[in-house]
């Protein structure tokens, strides 16, 4: 009997969802960039949030129908006066993944831009093809990212959490290999092999003991409050800066930022 027919599974307009097999998977599909919008989020959020108390789900799977894996936040939704309800957004989805103790592995075939980026380093597990690049160009915009800022330095350590936060260049699938913020690289042609073993090798174990073993990993004493003060520094502090607005306008007024330090 297929895992749905036990249980009502929500629908949703910008992901895609399936819990027919022991997996979950869950594909960012809001053409043509899986820009982050507060609903698209909401989405991701409800869809790993309804997966708790189901014992037959081992395991979630986080990809993309796009040659993008993820943009980002949209500069819409960058904007001071809609942060708070993006950032809250975002924040549901971390906390939903945190909770739901069942081992995420994202699979990344593109370019993971900012919040996009951030949410790859969310993952438990990380598949990436040569395709695949991580960047966090939040500076460009004159704001810098509240949850990379935080959880980058264990990832990949502080020196280079500074050259990719304060540059804004991006690292190739092979330096983010080295660095240990993914686990494979793999041809885009091997991919779809890759991904399945790892699974199946999941799928040998008990679930329950899984969510467990889950738990003590990711248990880090400080995470939350580091993300709170991030978070604080970022509505509080950084959106009343001048220069979070002008570097939003040049943006969308296609030109260089000129920076007013205030």
């Amino acid at each position: 009997m297929s895992i749905t027919a036990t249980w009502a599974q929500p629908t949703f307009k910008y992901i895609g969802f399936d819990t027919s097999s022991f997996v979950a998977r869950i594909t960012l599909n809001h053409a043509p960039y899986n820009v982050l919008t507060v609903p698209l989020m909401t989405e991701l959020a409800v869809a790993i949030e309804s997966l708790n108390g189901h014992g037959d789900i081992k395991a979630i799977l986080l990809d993309s129908s796009q040659k993008t894996f993820s943009a980002g936040i949209g500069l819409e939704d960058s904007k001071s006066e809609r942060v708070f309800q993006t950032l809250d957004a975002f924040n549901r989805v971390f906390q939903a993944i945190r909770d739901i103790s069942k081992p995420l592995l994202v699979v990344v075939n593109g370019p993971a831009i900012g919040a996009g980026c951030e949410l790859v380093a969310f993952g438990d597990m990380v598949i990436a093809t040569p395709k695949a690049k991580f960047a966090q160009p939040e500076v460009k915009l004159g704001i810098f990212p509240p949850f990379a800022s935080v959880m980058l330095p264990q990832m990949i350590g502080p020196k280079k959490t500074y050259e990719m936060i304060l540059t804004g260049e991006a690292l190739s699938a092979e330096e983010a290999l080295a660095l240990g913020f993914v686990n494979k690289v793999v041809p885009e042609a091997e991919l779809q092999q890759a991904v399945a073993a790892v699974l199946g090798r999941i799928g040998e174990f008990s679930g329950p003991v899984l969510e467990m073993t889950k738990k003590v990993i990711s248990c880090s004493m400080g995470l939350a409050e580091a993300m709170k003060l991030s978070q604080n520094i970022y509505l509080n502090e950084l959106m009343n800066l001048e220069d979070v607005q002008e570097g939003l306008r040049a943006v969308l007024e296609k030109r260089k930022p000129v920076w007013r330090n205030r």
